[in-house]
């Protein structure tokens, strides 16, 4: 757009139109300091509210310099002050702030020189020197078997299958809970006690990745203890020493790489068959539920048949205890009646002996059917008596010849019995 006057005369207006007076853009006047008063910036003599000079702010910049450089910046002085004025600013940067979760290490050509607590510290800036804040407090998680996706989980068959020790195929899903390894380590040098740091210069330059590493360990040592464990154990109550055993096995691996890594906890979230097998593994419940229920009712029987053959058992024993002692005391008293009668048979014998068959033929005739024959009758006439078809109809059992067995049915009279009757 064309100015009004572009001959710059006394009253031709500038390029915001002019008053005349060679005013600037905002009103004020255009040279110096003067006839306008100072400018927003404070450099000049402006009203209130008006943006600032910038030539005029640059030429004043340019007038400080020369002051302080009066040969300008490209004397020995000059030079020397810019190196100077770079060389603050560079080791302004060396500053740092730890965070009460961090620890920082400080690097002076990639070597650790110093780890510092929390607050404000400094240390050579780069390219000499270097700091990292890793979070010393702060608890991970590395998850071995699954990969966690938002509220759901996938399974990774290639780390979660894994063999039991009685060769069943469980899936196996567990989280390593850890941290970087703060714990100060005390040791002694030229007779001085010197405390550092150890594990945390190990997890930043010891070991490239210690995440990846960690759960090579924890795969390798669930694999190791489940490979020792039978399945049911697993998924009962073995899980708690199964955690306990791992988290010691990977500190010890952990600690063998130098991992400055401290294990927290392992938790075992899972130990289950595998999907495929999953229908089998029901049915296999299922059968060996079958069993300890068969099992316990055998055993309940066997219980009960036990405890009735003890019972009988014990009643049997009592009886024979009591028919012993029964035997003994009727043989005690016989063997005592024999001893009575010997010394009896031995003052008088014929009486004794005449006294023992009388008894003994006593007690087996009293109980003994008897057909006694009178001989004082008819000596011409023999009587016949049918003893056969007598002892068929009283069933008096006959031996081969036809002979009545002795004992029981019908007898005929003697006459050295009947003799011993008369008399």
């Amino acid at each position: 757009m064309p100015w009004k006057n572009q001959s710059g005369g006394s009253g031709g207006g500038g390029p915001w139109g002019g008053n005349g007076g060679g005013r600037g853009p905002w009103g004020a006047g255009g040279g110096g300091n003067g006839g306008g008063g100072r400018r927003p910036g404070g450099f000049g003599g402006g009203r209130g509210g008006q943006p600032p000079n910038f030539e005029d702010m640059l030429r004043r910049g340019q007038d400080g310099v020369r002051r302080v450089m009066p040969g300008g910046v490209g004397t020995p002085k000059g030079i020397a002050l810019i190196a100077l004025l770079v060389v603050a600013i560079w080791m302004a940067t060396g500053f740092y702030r730890v965070d009460p979760k961090e620890a920082g290490v400080e690097l002076v050509f990639g070597e650790v020189v110093h780890v510092s607590a929390q607050g404000l510290h400094w240390n050579w800036p780069s390219p000499i020197g270097e700091t990292e804040k890793p979070k010393i407090t702060e608890i991970s998680k590395t998850n071995v078997g699954f990969i966690q996706l938002g509220e759901s989980r996938r399974t990774e068959e290639q780390e979660s299958l894994m063999l039991t020790g009685d060769e069943n195929i469980v899936d196996i899903k567990v989280v390593v809970h850890w941290r970087i390894d703060a714990r100060p380590v005390t040791r002694t040098v030229d007779g001085a006690e010197i405390t550092s740091q150890p594990g945390i210069r190990n997890y930043l330059f010891n070991i490239r990745n210690p995440e990846k590493t960690l759960k090579d360990a924890t795969e390798s040592a669930i694999r190791e203890i489940v490979g020792k464990t039978p399945f049911e154990e697993i998924r009962t109550e073995g899980r708690l020493k199964i955690e306990g055993d791992a988290k010691l096995l990977i500190q010890g691996i952990l600690n063998e790489y130098g991992a400055g890594i401290e294990v927290v906890r392992v938790q075992l979230l899972g130990a289950d068959p595998p999907d495929k097998v999953l229908d089998a593994f029901r049915d296999v419940q299922a059968a060996r539920a079958d069993r300890d229920k068969m099992i316990n009712e055998a055993t309940a029987y066997q219980k009960r048949i036990l405890e009735r053959a003890n019972g009988r058992a014990d009643q049997i024993t009592r009886a024979a205890e009591a028919f012993k002692q029964e035997r003994i005391q009727i043989a005690q008293g016989e063997t005592s009646r024999f001893l009575a009668l010997l010394r009896e048979y031995e003052a008088s014998k014929d009486i004794t002996r005449k006294r023992i068959y009388i008894s003994t033929m006593q007690n087996i005739l009293k109980s003994m059917e008897k057909i006694i024959v009178d001989q004082n009758g008819d000596q011409g006439v023999v009587p016949y008596l049918p003893l056969d078809e007598l002892m068929k109809q009283r069933g008096t059992p006959r031996n081969e010849d036809g002979e009545a067995t002795p004992g029981t049915g019908a007898t005929v009279g003697r006459p050295e019995a009947d003799a011993s009757r008369s008399q």
